[in-house]
């Protein structure tokens, strides 16, 4: 990669995992502060809190990847920045669980996801992509291990208010990235918009692919964090101490990734690493409906899943730049986008009503069932090309 690529995968890289950082430390601990709040006893309205961002966000991505690729990706970031910072500070006075839905549901209306991969896209050649998508979703995954081992340590120490103000102020530090470290942009040519582009990013057969299982991901993930807190507390794992099962569990995934995201990209063997991923996602889900769940239980069975979800993280977003039009891509990483906010919402909301009927145990076999009908889609996809020569050749 030259140094341009490398300067623009850094500081996407620091504008998402600031920002995530914010929306992931309200994920390890929210759960069980609900219980101190006026309304926080029911699951099913703790899971809709821990969503609502995917809402807002699954309704805004289009609007925002289109905005970006008519005007610029800077202007539309800055002002989702802003948005994301408005609803972080309306966390603070979150004393019931109404206004920390509507704190959560505007921190997603600065929905720059896909403004933020379009970036990526735009300054980067087609053969790095997996590696800077690698490393913006590593950083996505590193923000998620700092979140899991310091939520528990802040949240005791500066309460649910100081964690989304620190959210509010790691947003506007975010904006400070993107105008000092972020390159400059190409120019937008608003002639050159292809027509259609809106359509095929919702049709297209291998977007299609990509979209259910972005969306299925994110089911999952929140879906968990619905119950795993509290079953590591029953396990005798007190939520101060959780970082200890965390911090092992995330950094070890990290290593164990690696082998999978270089072979795809030295191999271009995306296909047969995205259906082992999904695979072992599947397995890790059904295992922890059956397996006794102990401490050491659920952080073997949490290391496969980190595993899948770090690898899968890394590969949809790169794949989705390959398939999506060069000049509507914004809009077509705004469907995926969407797609996988709307995954955020559906995961917190399908997990509390589950756990609300059928316990843990539901939310598991509800998960692994979700991740099988993924596998089965998954199977049909497309070897994509990855070469600029290789691109030129698929589109003739």
């Amino acid at each position: 990669m030259t140094a341009e690529e490398i300067r623009a995968g850094a500081s996407l890289a620091g504008v998402y995992g600031l920002r995530m950082l914010g929306l992931f430390f309200i994920l390890p601990v929210f759960a069980i502060h609900a219980s101190t709040i006026e309304g926080g006893e029911d699951l099913a309205l703790v899971g809709i809190a821990l969503g609502a961002y995917g809402l807002s966000q699954g309704i805004l991505q289009i609007p925002f990847g289109t905005a970006s690729d008519r005007w610029g990706r800077k202007p539309v970031l800055y002002a989702g920045l802003l948005i994301f910072a408005a609803g972080s500070f309306l966390g603070i006075v979150a004393d019931d669980i109404w206004t920390a839905i509507a704190a959560r549901t505007l921190q997603g209306a600065g929905a720059i996801s896909s403004v933020a991969m379009a970036a990526a896209a735009d300054l980067t050649r087609p053969q790095h992509r997996t590696k800077i998508m690698a490393m913006i979703g590593s950083t996505i995954g590193a923000m998620f291990a700092l979140s899991l081992i310091g939520a528990p340590v802040l949240y005791r120490s500066i309460g649910m208010g100081g964690l989304f103000a620190l959210t509010g102020l790691l947003s506007l530090a975010a904006i400070w990235v993107v105008k000092s470290q972020l390159p400059e942009l190409p120019p937008v040519d608003r002639g050159a918009q292809e027509p259609g582009v809106l359509r095929r990013s919702l049709l297209d057969p291998e977007l299609l692919r990509l979209n259910a299982g972005i969306f299925v991901l994110h089911v999952v993930l929140y879906a968990m964090f619905v119950v795993v807190p509290p079953l590591l507390v029953e396990a005798g794992l007190s939520l101060a101490q959780h970082w200890k099962l965390y911090l092992p569990v995330v950094l070890g995934s990290f290593v164990l990734m690696v082998p999978a995201i270089l072979y795809v990209d030295r191999r271009n063997k995306s296909k047969p690493v995205l259906l082992a991923a999904v695979a072992l996602l599947t397995l890790v889900e059904a295992a922890l409906g059956v397996v006794p769940l102990g401490v050491s239980a659920i952080a073997a069975l949490m290391l496969g899943f980190f595993v899948s979800f770090n690898v899968l993280e890394a590969m949809l977003p790169s794949l989705v730049s390959r398939v999506a039009p060069a000049q509507g891509r914004g809009t077509a990483i705004g469907v995926y986008n969407t797609t996988q906010t709307l995954g955020v919402f559906f995961g917190g909301l399908l997990g509390g009503w589950v756990a609300r009927l059928h316990g843990p145990s539901g939310v598991f076999f509800v998960c692994a069932g979700l991740c099988a009908a993924w596998l089965l889609v998954a199977m049909g996809m497309r070897r994509q090309p990855r070469s600029v020569n290789e691109l030129s050749n698929a589109a003739l």
